[in-house]
């Protein structure tokens, strides 16, 4: 699925047009951005939460020159799905 799939979906189930679905899901999508940008976990309920989370900088290898190198530190988002998503999914 992609965001023209989810668009579409929304707007069938709401009942409502696709412009407005799109300007839905994009304010949704920029309000779990924001959150996570201030370092806040975001938890949707029988869904899901996302957090940020920090790697700290690290030696790696080049794949091709086998050359050490160091990777920087980063920070990534983190996503555990919640019980009631874990259970639809297993069935």
């Amino acid at each position: 699925m992609n965001k023209i799939n989810l668009v579409e979906i929304v707007a069938a189930s709401a009942n409502i047009k696709k412009k407005d679905a799109e300007t839905a899901v994009d304010a949704m999508f920029a309000a779990i951005t924001e959150e996570l940008k201030k370092g806040e976990k975001v938890q949707i309920a029988g869904f899901g939460a996302f957090k940020l989370k920090e790697r700290t900088e690290r030696v790696g290898r080049n794949p091709k020159t086998h050359e050490a190198i160091t990777i920087p530190a980063s920070k990534t988002v983190n996503f555990t799905a919640g019980k009631a998503l874990k259970d639809t999914v297993n069935g």
